[in-house]
C-alpha cells in the first residue's frame, strides 16, 4: 500500500578518521554549492539581459470598447480572428450580447493590473531565447473564448493566443458548474506554465507512445522544459498541482514507482492506463482505499522524476534529450524514488 513510512533515527558513533572524512565531504559540498550558485548567477544575468520585444495586445479589451462601425478596422488588424464562416452580424450581436459584458467586467476585475501577467510573460520568453536562440517573439494576443478551458492557450510560430476569462480564479462564479480538479488551475498563476506547455508540445518529437513509459516519459520532457524555461514558478504550478497535492506527490514516489513495478505496467499498452494516472482527472486511480488522496496524472509526475535523473546522471543537452527515445532515457536514468 502506498504510503508515508518515517526512518527510524539512529545515534551513530563516528572514529576521528570517520569524522576527518566527513568534514573533507562538507567542505566539498560547500565548494560545489558556491560553484553552483556562481553559475546560477551568471545564467540569470545572461537572460536578464536578452531582449525581448514583447507587447500584449488586449483584443479582449478592444472589442469590448468597440462599437459595430469600428468592426471593418478590427478585422483588418486581426483577420485571424474573424471566421469567414460567420457574417459580420455575428461579431455586431456580439458587441451588444450581455452575457459579453459579464464577461468583459469579469476579466476586467482580475486584470485591470496586467504588469504581473506581462512580467511573468516576458521572463517566461527570455528564458525560450536563451535556451533557442532562432525562436522569435510572437504576437501575444489576449482574448475572450466564453471559458473554454481546453483552449486556454493557442501557439502558433507567430501568434498567441490566450483565453483570458479561462483564468479568472478558481473560484470565480462563472466556473461553478465546474470539477475542482478543472477549476484549481483557472487561475492567472497557470497563464505562463500553460503558456510554457504548448510550446513544449512543439519542441518534442515523440511519435511512438504506445506504452505506459512512453506516455510518463513524454510528459516528464514537457516538465523538464518547464524546469529550464519557468525556473521562477514553484513546481506545483508547473505540474499545476495545488502545493498539498506536490508534497504528497513527494513523500509518495517511492510506494507509487513501486506499484507500477510491482504490477508490471510499464510496458502495457492498455489505454485505461492513461485514463488511470496521465490525463487530468481528481485523483489517480490505483483501486485502493487511499485513490481520493492521490493528485491525477500521477504518471507525469513520476516520468519528470526520471527524466530529471536521467540528466542529471548523464549531461546532455536538452535539444538531444526530447528526441531520444524513452526506453534510453530510462535505463540510463538511474531513477531511485524517494523513500
Amino acid at each position: 500500500m502506498i504510503r508515508i513510512r518515517l526512518n527510524n533515527i539512529l545515534k551513530i558513533k563516528h572514529s576521528p578518521f570517520q569524522i576527518r572524512y566527513i568534514l573533507k565531504m562538507l567542505v566539498f559540498m560547500l565548494v560545489l554549492f558556491n560553484l553552483s550558485c556562481k553559475n546560477s548567477s551568471n545564467t540569470n544575468k545572461q537572460i536578464s539581459a536578452i531582449d525581448v520585444s514583447l507587447n500584449i495586445e488586449r483584443f479582449d479589451k478592444l472589442f469590448a470598447s468597440s462599437n459595430p462601425t469600428d468592426l471593418p478596422s478590427l478585422k483588418s488588424k486581426y483577420p485571424f480572428l474573424f471566421s469567414n464562416k460567420f457574417s459580420d452580424s455575428i461579431w455586431i450581436d456580439r458587441m451588444k450580447d450581455p452575457i459579453q459584458d459579464l464577461l468583459n467586467s469579469a476579466v476586467d476585475s482580475v486584470f485591470n493590473d496586467f504588469k504581473t501577467t506581462e512580467s511573468e510573460i516576458k521572463l517566461f520568453y527570455q528564458h525560450l531565447k536563451y535556451y533557442n536562440k532562432p525562436i522569435s517573439t510572437p504576437r501575444v494576443i489576449t482574448v475572450l473564448s466564453d471559458v473554454d478551458y481546453r483552449n486556454k492557450v493557442i501557439v502558433t510560430d507567430t501568434i498567441v493566443l490566450i483565453a483570458l476569462d479561462t483564468y479568472l480564479g478558481k473560484d470565480h462564479e462563472f466556473y461553478t458548474s465546474f470539477y475542482e480538479y478543472i477549476k484549481q488551475n483557472l487561475t492567472p498563476t497557470q497563464i505562463v506554465p500553460d503558456l510554457a506547455s504548448s510550446y513544449a508540445e512543439q519542441f518534442i518529437y515523440q511519435p511512438n507512445r504506445t506504452t505506459f513509459l512512453d506516455q510518463m516519459i513524454y510528459f516528464g520532457k514537457q516538465l523538464y522544459l518547464k524546469d529550464l524555461w519557468i525556473p521562477f514558478k514553484t513546481n506545483h504550478e508547473k505540474i499545476g498541482y495545488s502545493d498539498s497535492e506536490y508534497k504528497w506527490s513527494e513523500s509518495n514516489e517511492f510506494y507509487i514507482w513501486q506499484y507500477f513495478i510491482e504490477n508490471e505496467l510499464l510496458y502495457l499498452t492498455d489505454r485505461k492506463l492513461f485514463d488511470r494516472f496521465i490525463l487530468s482527472a481528481p485523483f489517480s486511480q490505483f483501486n485502493l482505499e487511499l485513490d481520493r488522496e492521490s493528485p491525477g496524472r500521477i504518471g507525469q509526475y513520476i516520468g519528470w522524476q526520471i527524466v530529471k535523473s536521467y540528466m542529471e546522471n548523464n549531461p546532455t543537452p536538452y535539444f538531444e534529450m526530447i528526441r531520444m527515445d524513452p526506453q534510453n532515457i530510462f535505463n540510463n536514468a538511474k531513477f531511485k524514488p524517494k523513500k
